[in-house]
């Protein structure tokens, strides 16, 4: 048996597969501030034998929480004399150009608790100026007397060489072993003092707080039984141990959602879909994320908390590349000050959560407004649900404003919440040069068979897929993935003319690392896979692209090759080329995987008779043009390979809703998954 457990905003999720590819699927809900509980909750809940399990997955929104919360430890930092206020000074590039009280991020390092050490390294990594001891000696007295619970290492230029920061970090371990201590080497090797001081920064910050949840984990699990391997999530759409997880907990920002991400590429790759947008809906957020030939798209130029008008914080480890926005079903409607309707980012929760679940929420939220018209079944809610004072709520916080019945101002927050998740839709794809209607939607989570069908529609995508496990795919995708690490190192150095057994030589230090690495976590070799990344520019410019390159070792046709792709990638990005300029090589990025066994997926029977036998009712559901109309809903569980069903519908399970428009057409392939097809529109 392999478990993945997923905490999210609402709930926990398990999906638990048996070696015969049979699945498991439970939730419950989340427990605040002990999340751990959730995830022993859901275990017993799902009956599965702990002493069974043969490997643990796991998800969590721990660090991604103290971040946005500021709930982690009272941190320090040692930089380099000089720099203590790089972290003050960040970006001059403000995002919102005419706000006249535009204030830059508040530190999370204050400035009496940076200090700086005497020592030099040059751009190449020679060493200018030896590392002064005694300064670091001193710094560490001074955190002692202020309570600090945790220490950055940055140093300038220590992407090049870490000598310095690996020297302070020994002696810190010295003086206090008890103290959490981390330095950039251990992060990234990626340039940019900014964005690497602001790493370590955040490393530090939770480090404390991640170490002790993945410990009380870990506990529980023991105490249970489930004694097996166990893997977290990262960021990178990958699996690492718990222990490497509490050493740079920074990889683990995005822990639960692109799990979802990375299912809908495994997903994509049995169906033989290549161009995908995953769309996760749950119960604080809605996510995306768009999958072009197979590739998951991963970034190192992520901030946390940045919106249109705040910089946010920039975190320079590789995540996946995610539209966020605070639209789910506890997302709360609310009236502006202009007198608008507006839907979310603020959210109701697993407590109290929306009024449906009678657990004292008063304010009107996106799953009551889907109940009152018909999406969602009362019934299969784990309460009873007092519908009366749903609709009420609706009516009082809405409805009454706008002069609408209940009905039409339950649809207007749907509309709203619709609205929103189509503009992060457009985000991912439209605004970033790709055509929609080349890519099949994957929609999951609690929400997201829900609300795709309309905003397939209006996105004018050509298929829909609403797999097996949907509301809990985040946690189903944790089961297929692999151990993932990352090596980037920056050198830059001319393509062009660049020495190739140079280049060669570089990369096999990083293919070094990452065999050392992966030995001491006990992967055997043969398990080993690499995948090679060139960050690129054309001379003078500021900023790279990606571009996918050849094994090792290179060879001059490889070279022109590269360059050929790159010039064809930036031209897809940036709508031009420049092949008469020199091209640099700025990073070179090492993705390194550790294959797991992967469970089989288990075929469904195939569909005996009509798909009506499935109906378990009739039910008025409002709809966006149509009005009222008498749905059929289905059961899911007894649709078979081959069924068959006209829009207007809804297929139902007991923790989602996938609904179909009049006009749509709902097949079920041989997995079980969810297919609507639809018409594409073509301009002119």
């Amino acid at each position: 048996m392999r478990v993945a457990t997923d905490i999210g905003g609402t709930f926990t999720d398990l999906v638990a597969i048996n070696g015969k590819g049979g699945l498991i699927l439970e939730k419950s809900h989340t427990t605040p501030p002990h999340f751990e509980q959730g995830v022993i909750d859901v275990l017993a809940k799902s009956g599965v034998a702990p002493q069974g399990v043969e490997a643990f997955f796991h998800g969590t929104t721990t660090v991604i929480n103290a971040l946005t919360e500021r709930k982690g430890a009272k941190t320090a930092l040692i930089t380099t004399k000089g720099f203590r206020d790089v972290l003050e000074i960040a970006r001059c590039n403000r995002p919102d150009l005419f706000n006249l009280v535009f204030a830059k991020p508040r530190p999370f390092i204050p400035r009496y608790l940076r200090k700086e050490a005497e020592e030099r390294v040059a751009y190449d990594g020679r060493v200018l100026k030896p590392l002064n001891m005694a300064d670091v000696e001193a710094a560490v007295e001074y955190f002692k007397k202020e309570g600090v619970e945790a220490v950055g290492v940055c140093y300038i230029n220590s992407y090049a060489n870490d000598s310095h920061e690996r020297q302070t970090v020994e002696l810190i371990k010295e003086l206090w072993p008890e103290v959490f201590v981390t330095c950039s080497g251990d992060v990234t090797k990626e340039w940019r003092e900014y964005e690497r001081t602001s790493t370590v920064a955040l490393n530090s910050y939770v480090m404390p707080v991640a170490s002790s949840y993945i410990n009380n984990l870990d506990n529980r699990l023991e105490q249970i039984g489930c004694g097996c391997k166990k893997y977290i999530m990262q960021s990178n759409g990958g699996t690492t141990t718990f222990d490497q997880a509490k050493k740079t907990p920074i990889n683990i920002v995005e822990s639960g959602p692109v799990g979802g991400v990375f299912g809908s590429a495994i997903l994509g790759q049995m169906l033989g879909e290549k161009n995908l947008i995953a769309f996760d809906v749950g119960g604080t957020t809605a996510k995306c994320s768009l999958i072009d030939h197979g590739e998951v798209k991963v970034t190192t130029e992520y901030r946390i908390q940045r919106t249109e008008s705040y910089a946010g914080y920039p975190i320079m480890a590789p995540v996946v590349d995610i539209v966020e926005i605070g639209n789910g079903g506890g997302s709360i409607a609310w009236i502006d000050e202009a007198g608008s309707l507006k839907v979310g980012p603020q959210s109701a929760g697993a407590l109290p959560g929306p009024v449906a679940y009678g657990k004292g929420g008063a304010e009107p939220t996106t799953t009551d407004a889907c109940l009152v018209t018909g999406r969602l079944s009362a019934a299969n809610f784990d309460n009873q649900v007092d519908l009366d004072q749903v609709k009420q709520a609706i009516v009082d916080k809405v409805g009454s404003h706008f002069g609408m019945d209940v009905e039409d101002a339950a649809m207007s927050i749907i509309r709203v919440a619709d609205s929103n998740m189509l503009n992060a839709l457009k985000l991912i794809s439209v605004r970033r040069g790709y055509d929609p209607r080349e890519f099949t939607l994957v929609a999951f989570g609690g929400g997201g068979p829900m609300h795709c069908a309309y905003l397939a529609k209006e996105l004018n995508v050509r298929k829909i897929i609403v797999p097996i496990a949907a509301s809990v795919f985040s946690a189903w995708g944790m089961l297929m993935t692999d151990v993932r690490h990352d090596y980037i190192q920056t050198r830059i150095r001319r393509m062009n003319d660049a020495d190739i057994s140079e280049l060669n030589g570089l990369w096999d230090g990083l293919v070094r690392d990452a065999r050392a690495q992966f030995a001491a976590e006990g992967v055997p070799e043969e398990n080993i896979v690499f995948t090679f990344i060139a960050d690129m520019r054309y001379l003078a410019q500021e900023h790279t692209v990606q571009v996918t390159a050849p094994p090792l070792p290179w060879s001059e046709e490889d070279r022109k090759g590269i360059i050929n792709r790159f010039h064809d990638t930036h031209e897809h990005f940036f709508t031009f080329r420049l092949p008469d300029t020199p091209t640099e090589i700025v990073n070179l990025h090492l993705v390194a995987y550790g294959r797991l066994d992967k469970p089989e997926l288990e075929q469904i029977p195939a569909q005996e008779g009509p798909a009506d036998r499935a109906v378990k009712e009739l039910r008025p559901v409002y709809y966006t043009e149509e009005g009222w109309m008498e749905t059929p809903v289905y059961a899911r569980e007894g649709l078979g390979a081959g069924a068959r069903i006209a829009g207007p519908a809804i297929v139902e399970e007991v923790t989602a809703s996938t609904l179909v428009c009049p006009g749509q057409t709902l097949t079920v392939d041989k997995y079980g998954n969810l297919i609507i097809d639809l018409e594409v529109k073509h301009n002119g």
